[in-house]
């Protein structure tokens, strides 16, 4: 089963005009709003809506420097623990997160900066009709789950699936897996698979 995807917007930095692109997936949608941000354009306030009790907004206290982003680094704290698999997508321009995403990330978590929402990995990577740039961001997810890629055919396939939304059929499916092991990036012995893939991918 694919992890959880939460959505953190730093709404002061990044008031994003494509949140319906979310619908896709489901995400669970977290909006900071900083104290002294009175208004939510109707379109925005309107698109989270649709989402129902998977999207909230956040109204933070205090208006200090980076109030906003210590907020944002207390949710993933809190909801890591209680969703250890779970994958944190911030959306902000702003570059002061990366050394915290750099940090989680040495931690074993799954968590990415991107300033906007089409350039959240599983949304990018499902967009994409390019089969190079498929392979290449199969690959790049494989390599990022470490010790827990799967070892079997079928599960592999369940895998590269759930990155394309479910949208690829069986026959591109045997396709992709055919191209992976061409790129000597996987190895079959029957039904289990074993990984010879580029380090810091």
């Amino acid at each position: 089963m694919p992890p959880n995807n939460y959505v953190l917007i730093d709404f002061e930095n990044v008031q994003p005009k494509n949140i319906e692109i979310l619908k896709k997936h489901p995400f669970k949608i977290f909006v900071f709003v900083g104290e002294n941000q009175v208004r939510i354009p109707f379109e925005i306030a309107d698109a989270l809506q649709q989402f129902g009790s998977e999207a909230k907004y956040i109204k933070i206290s205090g208006n200090g420097q980076n109030a906003l982003d210590f907020h944002i680094a207390f949710y993933i704290g809190q909801l890591s623990f209680e969703d250890p698999e779970g994958y944190f997508h911030i959306i902000s321009k702003d570059t002061g997160f990366d050394p915290l995403v750099k940090h989680l990330r040495g931690r074993k978590m799954k968590v990415n900066r991107v300033s906007d929402l089409a350039e959240i990995p599983i949304l990018r990577i499902s967009n994409t009709t390019n089969k190079s740039e498929k392979i290449d961001a199969i690959v790049r997810n494989l390599s990022g789950r470490g010790q827990s890629r799967p070892r079997k055919v079928k599960t592999l396939s369940n895998t590269i699936n759930s990155l394309f939304t479910n949208r690829l059929e069986e026959k591109e499916l045997a396709s992709v897996i055919k191209v992976l092991q061409e790129k000597k990036y996987i190895h079959l012995n029957q039904e289990n698979v074993s990984y010879n893939l580029p380090k810091n991918y």
